[in-house]
């Protein structure tokens, strides 16, 4: 678990140094570029001058643990929402987190095919990835949040064309057979594929975007049918009065367009700035033919963490079983 950042030892409750306050940051791996970014711009403002980070990153679920078990944090940022209700549970978050307007996400993004520069297997969509010979590369769902976001979106992609479920079992476990890499999480599965690991990386949308922007030489799909990803944000009941204003900030139409310049999809404001690494810098977000979400298509995380990936009797937790990908 990587600690980054500035600031000197600080944690729930912040700290206060020569009139500046320290805040603890934990996040998922993929989102640290972009908060990054929009720190440095709330430091321009009142309520973010004088304020320095302790931040952690690492695999979204496992950062939910580790707060849970005493890791300093007065923000917390994740892949998922469970990883957020989690802390809830644990009395670290209050159960209101999530009654805003935004129903406590910070940034969102979709699920995309990644492939090798020139696409040379042809991947299209989804039922490309699992032919014979493809091999793929995704987080493992044990520790990654957006594992679940992609297999969610496989599994969507036979129910969103009127498949059984048992026919999207089917699908699932070929994708599991094709899996030639787990990685941790989102950002080690980029640095697996980016290392010559499997011939289609499932990820996010921002990521694959954020990759190109920093060199990377390869190609993206996002397919007529993904799911829409939706990270959650929230601040510790113990936490330094300053970690409201930020996400506060986050909110922000400035906040937002610091995100869609970093890949994702901002949650406000108009998208009137090129994002470089992205398909069409000019029109980098197009919009899917069909779009699903967990909370209206698959009745929210609670239900799906219980049916797809309860560590005994999930139906995916089954099929990883079954094809040795654990």
């Amino acid at each position: 678990m990587a600690l980054t950042g500035c600031g000197t030892s600080g944690g729930g409750g912040g700290s206060s140094e020569e009139g500046g306050t320290t805040l603890s940051l934990v996040g998922f791996a993929v989102p640290e570029k972009a908060n990054k970014d929009i720190q440095a711009a709330w430091a321009k403002t009142d309520d973010g001058k004088g304020v320095t980070w302790k931040t952690s990153y690492g695999a979204s679920g496992d950062q939910s643990r580790a707060v849970e078990s005493g890791l300093d944090a007065d923000y917390v940022h994740f892949s998922l929402e469970g990883d957020v209700t989690r802390l809830v549970d644990a009395g670290l978050v209050a159960d209101d987190w999530n009654a805003g307007e935004n129903k406590g996400i910070v940034s969102q993004s979709v699920v995309a095919l990644v492939v090798r520069k020139g696409n040379p297997k042809n991947i299209q969509g989804w039922d490309d990835i699992v032919k014979p010979g493809v091999g793929i590369v995704t987080p493992n769902p044990g520790s990654s949040g957006s594992a679940r976001w992609n297999i969610m979106a496989a599994w969507n992609h036979v129910i969103a064309q009127g498949g059984s479920e048992a026919e999207a079992t089917a699908f699932v476990t070929k994708f599991f057979d094709n899996a030639v890499a787990l990685p941790g999480s989102g950002r080690e599965a980029t640095t697996a594929f980016t290392s010559g690991n499997g011939d289609v990386l499932i990820s996010y949308e921002n990521e694959a975007i954020l990759a190109r922007a920093n060199g990377e030489d390869f190609d993206y799909i996002v397919p007529d049918d993904t799911l829409l990803i939706e990270n959650p944000g929230a601040v510790l009941e113990d936490a330094d009065p300053k970690a409201q204003k930020w996400l506060d900030f986050l909110l922000t139409d400035e906040a937002q367009a610091i995100f869609g310049k970093d890949g994702f999809r901002p949650l406000s404001g108009e998208v009137d700035y090129d994002v470089e690494g992205a398909n069409d810098p000019g029109n980098p977000f197009p919009e899917p033919q069909d779009l699903a979400t967990i909370g209206d298509d698959y009745d929210g995380w609670s239900a799906v963490n219980d049916k797809f990936f309860d560590e005994e009797n999930g139906v995916i937790t089954k099929i990883q079983a079954e094809t040795g990908k654990q």
